[in-house]
């Protein structure tokens, strides 16, 4: 079988999941509209938490990195997948499926490690009220999120530069959504038995520990929450946690099916349910999970709508 690799000019044929499905304008219209939700949402909030001061505390510092990141991960997949529904041609080249590729391991691997870390910052919060600005002070903010961003960096750069290593067998098509590893090493004309299973290691290594330790957090949280004395600071703390928990379970459930079982289990059409999940759905829904029930985003975009309004008036 013919072989290929970046130096032949070749490039990817993506599954085309808007013509597969039996209304393809009405699915291009959702998921467009989906996008534009996430890009509205996602930029408000990132534009609220950078203007008003009274968000620039630790959680909401943190909850800005998230909805950068959600940006990130529907950016580089809904325009694209969009713009070749409407030209008609699902190609990619072998560079722009490594940079999908690559974007998208950055973007997943860094929320994974924040979302540990904004565990730690309400297990600090509600747990350690006292010394919470001791324990969040701002170095230690901006460690955390050094810290995501670098460690999800490194993991990307290495997983992208040895999957795209492979030889390629000339049946290009790739049957899934976007460039990831799983669906490219079906492609692979090589043995990449050991490499599916140092992916499946890291795959454990980055989510199994980190899951882990935001459970252990919202155990203490929940200890912590039931012994309060005051109903409103109970209330509070709740409706907080219960929002993070909800971004929690639709990280990790997707992340587990994909990176985590088995290939054998794996089959085109769940996984690109999945993909359409984590890349276009999660990132749409994050933003208003956290600034619908929660006042002091309701309060601080009024605040901002309020100044820019007064701004324009004079």
């Amino acid at each position: 079988m013919e072989l290929w690799n970046s130096t032949s000019g070749n490039g990817f044929t993506m599954v085309e999941i808007l013509n597969d499905s039996g209304s393809p304008e009405l699915l291009c219209a959702i998921i467009a509209a989906l996008y534009m939700l996430a890009l509205t949402s996602n930029g408000l909030l990132l534009l609220v938490i950078i203007m008003d001061s009274w968000l620039h505390v630790p959680m909401y510092l943190l909850l800005s990195q998230l909805s950068l990141m959600d940006l990130m991960f529907a950016s580089v997949v809904t325009p694209k997948m969009l713009v070749d529904y409407l030209r008609g041609k699902n190609t990619i080249s072998f560079e722009g499926c490594t940079f999908q590729m690559l974007v998208v391991l950055i973007s997943g691997g860094a929320e994974d490690i924040l979302l540990v870390f904004m565990a730690y910052d309400r297990y600090a919060a509600i747990c350690h009220p006292l010394n919470y600005m001791v324990l969040m002070r701002p170095r230690i903010c901006w460690l955390m999120i050094a810290t995501s961003w670098i460690l999800a960096f490194l993991n990307a750069v290495i997983l992208t530069s040895y999957t795209m290593h492979f030889p390629f067998c000339m049946s290009r098509k790739i049957n899934h959504l976007l460039c990831e590893i799983p669906s490219l090493l079906k492609l692979a004309c090589a043995d990449t038995s050991i490499y599916e299973l140092v992916v499946y290691v890291i795959g454990v290594i980055f989510l199994m520990p980190t899951l882990g330790a935001i459970l252990a957090s919202y155990t203490f949280v929940l200890i912590a929450v039931l012994h309060m004395s005051s109903d409103k600071g109970r209330k509070k703390a709740l409706i907080t946690c219960s929002s993070h928990l909800t971004v929690v379970g639709m990280y990790y459930g997707s992340a587990m099916f994909m990176y985590i079982q088995p290939n054998y289990y794996h089959s085109p059409q769940q996984d690109n349910i999945l993909s359409v999940f984590y890349t276009i759905i999660t990132p749409t829904l994050n933003p208003l999970i956290y600034s619908l029930r929660n006042k002091e985003v309701m309060e601080a975009f009024k605040r901002v709508l309020g100044r820019l309004t007064s701004v324009q008036r004079w």
